[in-house]
């Protein structure tokens, strides 16, 4: 009795504790803010316009963070949409094409210019890799300066276009100032909403767990084009900004080093920050400014702070800040997982009927991965997939998974076809798995891991996170007691607030196991979660399993620990070339003469 109270109040402690993180994380944003609102009581003139520029910046930064810096996106020609925000407002307001619009009007439809096109640029990342990607934007960052030069009767060409001017109070270089400086705090509190949800935590999954991500039900090609709407929307609001601050705007101001400023900003800030990109663009901004002498340098000393970043400190000035993950854990913690938990995580069982494989076969090349497979997967069973390696076990879970679709046979739950290749659906139908190597985001916490496999029973739309409205603010809540519960139910608890790349090898396997637990799953697909586990904790894991499957849960284990195999499974499968060398349960395995020779030895 005791113990259930305790994991009663367990959730409200967690949100407890949440609370005192997020009043200590937002200590040095209202300490900018105090710093920013008084800047102009002890800022010269000419410190005011570099002030108001670093604000400018930071409108487009804040944006782009979300790209590189949580989706891991390398988008280096960003200046593209600061020059289209820039001719679009400058456009608009000197009635070159229309009538004279109002400077918050041109804005605000630069803003839908910028949306627009920051989904353009952005929609080759959903093909493109890495540095493919970089070129891209380059390459149109390169098109709008050419436009911007040809179209004389729209652009003035090399001759340029006045930039807007904002009407009182905003009319000042201290009244523009503070324009600036609002729209800034108020894009660093989106972005910062945005971070601490679930999508952005979606965002940190699909850059450096991408496979778990998918598996999670995330999105990766419908949360990129939402975010890539957004960052344009900002970076052409920075235009306009940036514009009004030039007074009178040609394509020169919009270089290869202004563009490189923005990126490297994020870079030497840390990747899955908010904090750190801020201060690194203040000090980019800053930084020519007591360098004068050498601005003719600036893109050579940019490359060397960044390689100076990487080298010394690559988790860039967040990393600096992290103070609480320099703490020393316990060298001796043991993982004791708390089965009675899982009735309230899973809830009661669901009608899901059975997981089928008939017939399916798939080669690479000449090499048949898996030949004339049949599987079933019963819920409130454990089945035990077993073989020698290059058995094809892995490959039946990638099938499963839709990440691999089978060349013949079919793949069914309750008698209804899995869609090929839409790994996202899978965790619709509650259909979750780990990974052979841990897929973990190490720079997020245990808690934050396991609350992305909840991703898709969030309600809140991305609005409603960016404005932190009530419904995204339910779902967090929400999130962070079930992940808490998942945590207490596989024995990690104590470690929820610990970075997980500092983790041992066997709590990785079981923050995947509680991450999978989040759906709620009515079928678990497990990829030797006892691999590098001592043999306590293989003991320890088989019992979680065998009550995971009480509860309802179809269990499908490939596992190359054979006692834990015939000691928790139902039935076991053995594969051999791809192919069922036999099938039954447990002792009808042991004995199997083929068996013991092929795999189990004798």
């Amino acid at each position: 009795m005791m113990d259930t109270s305790a994991a009663r109040l367990r959730p409200s402690r967690a949100g407890v504790h949440a609370s005192a993180s997020t009043i200590g994380a937002a200590v040095p944003f209202l300490t900018l803010l105090l710093v920013g609102v008084a800047f102009p009581l002890f800022g010269g003139g000419y410190w005011g316009v570099i002030a108001t520029r670093a604000c400018v910046y930071w409108v487009l930064v804040s944006g782009l963070n979300l790209v590189v810096g949580f989706a891991g996106q390398i988008a280096i020609g960003w200046v593209a949409l600061l020059t289209l925000g820039a001719y679009t407002t400058s456009v608009l307001t000197a009635g070159n094409v229309t009538p004279a619009f109002p400077p918050y009007l041109a804005l605000a439809i630069a803003a839908v210019v910028g949306a627009v096109f920051g989904l353009i640029i952005g929609l080759p990342a959903l093909r493109l890799r890495t540095f493919y990607f970089a070129i891209t934007t380059l390459g149109f960052a390169t098109i709008v300066t050419q436009v911007a030069l040809a179209w004389q009767s729209v652009t003035g060409g090399g001759v340029g276009v006045p930039g807007p001017i904002f009407p009182a109070p905003f009319a000042s270089q201290w009244g523009f100032y503070y324009f600036c400086f609002g729209l800034a705090a108020i894009c660093t509190w989106m972005t910062a909403n945005v971070a601490a949800s679930r999508f952005g935590r979606a965002l940190t999954a699909i850059r450096d767990a991408e496979v778990a991500a998918e598996a999670s039900g995330i999105s990766k090609s419908a949360l990129l084009s939402t975010v890539f709407l957004f960052s344009g929307a900002v970076a052409a609001i920075a235009g306009g900004l940036f514009a009004a601050l030039q007074s009178y705007i040609t394509p020169d101001a919009f270089t290869l080093d202004l563009s490189i400023l923005f990126f490297i900003s994020i870079l030497i800030g840390g990747r899955g920050s908010v904090l750190g990109p801020l201060l690194g663009t203040i000090l980019l901004t800053a930084l020519p400014e007591f360098a004068a002498p050498l601005v003719a340098w600036s893109t050579f000393l940019y490359a060397v702070l960044l390689l100076v970043i990487v080298l010394a400190i690559p988790g860039g000035i967040a990393e600096i800040l992290d103070f609480k993950n320099r703490r020393p854990l316990e060298s001796d913690r043991a993982i004791i997982p708390r089965p009675d938990l899982l009735a309230r995580l899973l809830g009661a069982p669901a009608n899901a009927g059975a997981l089928m494989l008939e017939h399916v076969a798939l080669s690479f090349g000449g090499v048949h991965a898996i030949e004339d497979l049949d599987l079933e997967i019963r819920p409130g069973q454990v089945h035990g997939l077993i073989g020698p390696n290059g058995s094809g076990k892995t490959t039946t879970l990638n099938v499963i998974s839709g990440f691999y679709a089978q060349q013949r046979g079919a793949v069914s739950l309750n008698g209804t076809a899995l869609p090929v290749f839409n790994r996202p659906q899978r965790a619709h139908m509650r259909i979750a798995r780990t990974f052979q190597t841990p897929r973990i985001v190490g720079s997020a916490s245990v808690l934050q891991n396991v609350m992305i496999g909840g991703t898709i029973d969030g309600e809140g739309t991305f609005v409603e996170s960016l404005l932190s409205l009530p419904r995204h603010r339910r779902d967090e809540a929400m999130l962070r007691d079930t992940a808490m519960l998942a945590l207490a139910a596989v024995g990690l608890e104590r470690l929820a607030a610990v970075r997980a790349d500092r983790l041992q090898h066997s709590e990785l396997r079981f923050t995947e196991i509680a991450r999978a637990l989040m759906l709620r799953p009515a079928f678990l697909l497990l990829d030797e979660p006892a691999a590098g586990l001592s043999a306590e904790e293989i003991g320890r894991l088989g019992a979680l399993l065998l009550t995971i499957a009480r509860a309802g849960t179809g269990v499908l284990l490939v596992e190359h620990h054979a006692d834990l195999v015939f000691d928790i499974c139902h039935h076991v499968t053995v594969l051999n070339l791809g192919k069922v060398l036999a099938a039954g349960t447990p002792a009808e395995i042991r004995s199997h003469r083929e068996v013991v020779h092929a795999y189990l030895g004798g």
